[in-house]
């Protein structure tokens, strides 16, 4: 009979390598089991799933993700880290363990240089517990990415969580660029003596389930960002001053604008949803590309 296998303990992990947690990598290790229970969970996977870990650290989650899933591939930038995993998890047979910065890599050339993806279309689903400073970074990367994720369940600042989640009325451009592809959802909050070491707040654990297609287009999102930028660019101003402001609009054009799809020029930009912001870019479009072939005529005359 085979032993069953023995949960990893971050602490003593870090104790028998003699490694210390890496404040320029925002390293806080999860070494509470409930909450890892419930990153699993959220995750919804079987045999048939291949998980994106970003970020695996001691193998803690990582460990977690093997017995539930199919495949997980996991990329770690830390070369000590690394090596801990190949000690530990190295004789998991659905487990590859990549060097790379996932900032700067296509997650799903990722997937397909896994041998066991090959000549698949890859589906995947990204699990993360995420550097606070990278967040927003890793997010907009892995929803923007040519093959985008079923869903993601990523641990995050608290904060950012409940940003994310927000509904119009108290919207942020961060919110905008999330719910734009995915419908966010809390899992759980985690307090900070969760972590080893414990960070200054607490956590919560954000499922995101990514649409399968975006809200609009991918043609049409440098037009969206350019006029969700200008209304939040000042957000105590009603929409038809910041968007005037913002994309150098006249201000009977702006309210013109609001006004075609329905929307008050005195509302400001956290009130409104994102099928609004949609109809409102719609409705700017022509005006903004007038303006850039103004610009283009400008620099180059003759």
């Amino acid at each position: 009979m085979i032993p069953p296998e023995r949960d990893l303990d971050p602490r003593a992990l870090l104790r028998v390598y003699g490694l210390r947690p890496k404040k320029g990598l925002g390293q806080h290790f999860l070494a509470a089991s409930e909450p890892l229970r419930r990153i699993v969970e959220a995750a919804e996977l079987g045999p048939e799933d291949t998980v994106l870990e970003i970020g695996p650290g001691l193998g803690v989650l990582t460990q977690g993700l093997c017995r539930a899933a199919g495949r997980v591939v996991a990329v770690e930038l830390d070369p000590q880290m690394r090596r801990v995993l190949a000690d530990q998890l190295g004789q998991r047979q659905n487990l590859r363990v990549i060097d790379a910065d996932i900032l700067s890599a296509d997650p799903a050339e990722l997937i397909e240089a896994d041998p066991a993806a090959r000549g698949r279309m890859p589906h995947y689903k990204v699990v993360a517990n995420l550097p606070y400073q990278i967040t927003s970074a890793v997010m907009r990367h892995i929803l923007e990415a040519r093959l985008r994720p079923e869903l993601a369940v990523l641990m995050v600042q608290k904060e950012v969580a409940e940003r994310i989640m927000a509904e119009p009325g108290r919207m942020s451009i961060l919110a905008v660029a999330v719910q734009i592809h995915a419908r966010p959802s809390l899992v759980t909050v985690v307090p900070a003596s969760a972590f080893h070491p414990a960070p200054k707040v607490d956590s919560a654990v954000l499922r995101l389930d990514v649409f399968e297609t975006p809200a609009l287009p991918e043609a049409e999102h440098l037009d969206f960002f350019a006029v969700v930028r200008a209304g939040f660019s000042q957000k105590r101003k009603q929409l038809k001053n910041s968007l005037a402001g913002g994309l150098d609009l006249e201000p009977g054009d702006a309210v013109a604008a609001l006004q075609r799809v329905d929307i008050d020029p005195r509302r400001r930009a956290e009130t409104l949803s994102i099928p609004e912001w949609v109809r409102l870019t719609r409705a700017l479009a022509p005006g903004l590309a007038a303006r850039s072939s103004e610009r283009v005529e400008a620099n180059h005359p003759g």
